[in-house]
């Protein structure tokens, strides 16, 4: 059991016969004779949709724990995805709206946690950055202007600065598909 006050991202509830996966969740302090509640937005580990919950601060819930696995991303149907376990070779697929945006950053041979509820593939452990190299956009503009669009190895569009050249790897958030930096090769390598 898990006390409402105490909901994290990446806490699993089961709620009814339904278990939901914690993506964010804030908290309300009361006033006077209001309560205060603890608001959560969490993903449905088996079939991907969101939902909303409103929970007191002080109200218990069911907790539960999804195994991991490490295994190797195989390839993408049209809507689901392969993996492999590297130790006894067993392929298991999940569906693609349950692994979400991270779909597009998915590349043959990664290695990737894949949880499992009840023996049953549910979703994937992806990092919330990762690094992707611009395959095509604008040359860059010594201007004090707007950013311009790029185009990733993996056919992703994105906006990026002026100074971003192609052939160059950037840092990429899974969630909002956003730039975030620039990966700069360390230029102070000692032989």
């Amino acid at each position: 059991m898990i006390i409402a006050s105490q909901l994290r991202p990446g806490t699993v509830l089961k709620i009814g016969q339904d278990i939901f996966k914690v993506l964010e969740s804030t908290y309300h302090l009361g006033q006077g004779k209001m309560p205060g509640s603890a608001h959560t937005r969490a993903r449905h580990v088996l079939n991907g949709t969101l939902k909303e919950f409103r929970f007191r601060l002080g109200e218990r819930l069911e907790d539960t724990q999804l195994q991991r696995q490490d295994m190797e991303f195989l390839y993408s149907g049209a809507d689901t995805a392969t993996f492999m376990s590297p130790d006894s070779f067993e392929q298991v697929s999940i569906p693609l709206e349950a692994i979400g945006t991270a779909t597009k950053f998915l590349q043959a041979e990664m290695k990737v946690p894949v949880e499992f509820f009840e023996g049953r593939p549910v979703s994937i452990v992806f990092p919330p950055i990762v690094e992707a190299k611009i395959s095509t956009t604008a040359h860059p503009v010594h201007q004090q202007q707007d950013n311009k669009q790029a185009s990733l190895e993996n056919g992703l569009e994105i906006m990026v600065p002026q100074f971003i050249k192609p052939g160059e790897t950037v840092r990429v958030e899974v969630a909002t598909e956003r730039y975030v930096d620039r990966v700069r090769a360390d230029t102070n390598k000692r032989f």
